[in-house]
């Protein structure tokens, strides 16, 4: 477990799946990321498999024990240029207050100070700052800049997409 001063970046857990069906079942949560809405059952088994993993981490509030969204951190390959990919997924309800950033903070260092990683990469659509902004502030403190720009096909449109490595 990662903690920082408001929250603990923990693996998930089964009992996570409410908090996690609270803001995946949200329409506007797809805004800019690929997929739909689901339901309670597919939370469930999300809940489930992620809890079984080793990619994705729970965003838990310290002071009330609530998961407010999630990280992905997984290798890519090739494994040996110690490369990860990062996402997130923040609650709609507790956003803009500055717990993505805190969280993807914590994470990085965690990655760079005990996995041995040697670079993050992480996608953004430019429309939408508050994740840009996130990513900003993190690659600032890190003293990295964006570098790529690619296209994917979300929903049936293209979406243009920053990237770029920490």
């Amino acid at each position: 477990m990662i903690t920082t001063p408001r929250l603990f970046i923990r693996p998930f857990l089964e009992q996570d799946c409410d908090s996690l069906y609270e803001y995946l079942s949200d329409p506007g949560i797809y805004e800019f990321e690929p997929g739909e809405p689901i339901s309670l059952e597919q939370a469930r088994a999300v809940t489930l498999e992620r809890s079984r993993g080793t990619i994705f981490w729970a965003v838990v509030l310290q002071e009330t024990q609530k998961m407010v969204g999630h990280l992905y951190f997984m290798q890519t390959e090739p494994l040996e240029f110690l490369t990860w990919e990062l996402g997130y997924i923040f609650n709609p309800r507790f956003q803009n207050n500055g717990y993505a950033s805190e969280a993807t903070a914590a994470l990085l260092h965690y990655g760079f100070e005990y996995l041995g990683i040697h670079r993050v990469m992480a996608h953004c659509n430019p429309n939408n700052i508050a994740s840009w902004r996130v990513l900003e502030k993190n690659w600032h403190a890190q003293g990295r800049i964006f570098s790529e720009k690619c296209l994917f096909q979300a929903r049936g449109r293209w979406l243009s997409i920053m990237g770029g490595y920490f």
